[in-house]
């Protein structure tokens, strides 16, 4: 629904209460404001009550505000600019002390991830991986690091781990073109979506790969191409994204394909030592 959110509010306008009508005025006119008031803040600024505020999310179909300022918030920050993001995240973090508000945050974020992640989702991603005949990892832009991320680590793990370059659109079908049936593609994708992603996951599902697909909503249009969909909390952060909870979920990705491929593994990783220690790569002289 959130997609189409503020054209459901000016559709409905005639309908609303005086003062519900206040509330939906401000909305479309300010909505990246609006995304991170609380409902007392936003009853305050407009003349309302807060409970005038709450029946208005209600009104909308949803469950109570916090379920419609998540929605208004996904809009946005596919909306924003990155100078809009800088203003909001600065209204946002006043003049306290940065440092302390980013962590806390982005450890509310990790705690959510863990509390609503679909866990049958995550296992069963992780088998289809074990089992592929093939693993493409894809990430744009901000998420290119996460996909490289992972990609190092599952390089330890697997002979045929494939990460897809995106530097264009052209070459990134160049490189997906022979996915098919039995592989698998990862894909990361965060607000501001790109679109070079969404035609990978378009095509790989049209080829009959299995497309797991690590992002921030159900709503992501990554999403509806997804058979795992992984849902990772994010949220503005200045002018870029916090990715410390889909960076967990990484992580528990490679703990988990690790323990499945434990003998496989540790086999693979005493070579890499002994190869490492020939060649002199890690410093192991005592401080």
């Amino acid at each position: 629904m959130n997609r189409d959110l503020l054209k459901a509010i000016e559709e409905k306008m005639p309908s609303f209460s005086k003062g519900q009508k206040l509330i939906a005025s401000y909305i479309i006119s300010d909505y990246d404001k609006a995304a991170y008031l609380t409902a007392s803040k936003l009853g305050a600024i407009v003349g309302v009550s807060e409970s005038t505020v709450v029946r208005f999310a209600i009104e909308l179909g949803y469950d109570g505000y916090p379920e419609f300022q998540h929605s208004l918030q996904e809009i946005i920050r596919n909306r924003l600019t990155s100078f809009q993001r800088i203003e909001v995240t600065n209204n946002l973090i006043g003049d306290g002390n940065v440092l302390d508000k980013v962590l806390l945050s982005d450890a509310e974020k990790i705690r959510r991830t863990m509390e609503e992640i679909d866990h049958a989702s995550f296992e069963e991603a992780i088998d289809h991986i074990v089992n592929a005949k093939n693993i493409y990892i894809i990430g744009v832009r901000s998420s290119s690091s996460l996909a490289g991320f992972l990609n190092f680590n599952f390089r330890m793990v697997f002979d045929n781990v494939r990460f897809v370059q995106t530097t264009s659109g052209s070459e990134m079908f160049e490189q997906i073109m022979r996915i098919g049936e039995g592989d698998v593609m990862i894909a990361i994708s965060f607000p501001r979506y790109s679109k070079r992603i969404i035609n990978a996951v378009e095509y790989a599902r049209k080829q009959n790969a299995d497309v797991v697909a690590l992002t921030d909503s159900q709503m992501s249009p990554i999403a509806a191409y997804a058979n795992q969909l992984l849902i990772a909390q994010s949220d503005m952060a200045s002018f870029v994204d916090s990715l410390v909870a889909p960076l967990s979920i990484i992580n528990a990705m490679i703990v988990a394909v690790s323990r499945k491929k434990q003998t496989e593994l540790t086999e693979r990783l005493r070579v890499l030592e002994e190869v490492w220690d020939q060649y002199d790569v890690y410093d192991k002289k005592p401080e």
